[in-house]
């Protein structure tokens, strides 16, 4: 009885296992694809640094947002307001900063506790490196008005991020980061209007999707490799 209640185990475990494995897999392969219409594996790895600039509205006025980042964990963000920078947060690889009227302090730490976790510009190099993230194939499902794959990121440190790959397209269209698991909180973003620079295919509209309403950027301007430097996060 014994002999055979471990042969049961066995058999349920190595099946248990061989399930998780065939979800990894498919996870895996979901995000190849992606990063194949993105450009490819070798495209992605070779850029270095990513400029953005995005209109938005923020309390009724018109305003840019320009991100600089470089590899693999500086960023920079700011708004631009009537041709005139107004606020800026940075991150130099190892501090966080807030720079508001020409003003440098330090800003608050907890924002720029994922920086740790970055090894590439472009997310979906950094999704498939066993060292930073734990993919989980949920399932298939409707999200951002397109049938979608959906997959499970858990981060090294805890962080958990489903996401919604378009299952025409391969490109993410939709990314929900759970804030507050016990009350089922999510930090929500669209993707949409997919276009080409240079060899590279990025989303040029994110819709920041909140219960007070949601806020649309779309990138009026993209360049990678050229007019980033190390002085950009100092």
């Amino acid at each position: 009885m014994k002999f055979t209640t471990t042969i049961c185990t066995f058999v349920l475990s190595t099946t248990t296992l061989l399930a998780q494995n065939s979800q990894i897999n498919k996870s895996n392969e979901i995000v190849e694809k992606s990063i194949q219409a993105q450009g490819g594996k070798k495209l992605l790895e070779n850029i270095k640094t990513l400029y953005t600039k995005s209109e938005t509205v923020m309390d009724g006025r018109n305003v840019f947002w320009i991100t600089k980042e470089m590899e693999p964990n500086k960023g920079s963000f700011e708004i631009e307001y009537q041709g005139r920078i107004v606020y800026k947060s940075f991150y130099d690889g190892k501090i966080g900063y807030d720079v508001v009227n020409g003003q440098k302090t330090v800003a608050d730490q907890e924002q720029f506790k994922d920086k740790n976790y970055r090894n590439q510009i472009i997310n979906s190099l950094d999704y498939i490196d066993t060292s930073l993230y734990t993919l989980e194939f949920i399932g298939e499902e409707k999200a951002n008005n397109k049938d979608c794959y959906k997959i499970k990121a858990t981060l090294s440190n805890g962080k958990v991020t489903y996401l919604y790959y378009d299952k025409t397209s391969n490109l993410l269209a939709k990314s929900e980061v759970v804030k507050n698991p016990e009350k089922n909180s999510f930090s929500t973003v669209l993707y949409d209007d997919y276009k080409k620079f240079g060899d590279l295919t990025y989303e040029t509209k994110q819709t920041f999707v909140s219960e007070d309403g949601n806020q649309v950027a779309k990138i009026v301007d993209l360049y990678y490799n050229k007019k980033i430097s190390e002085k950009d996060f100092k």
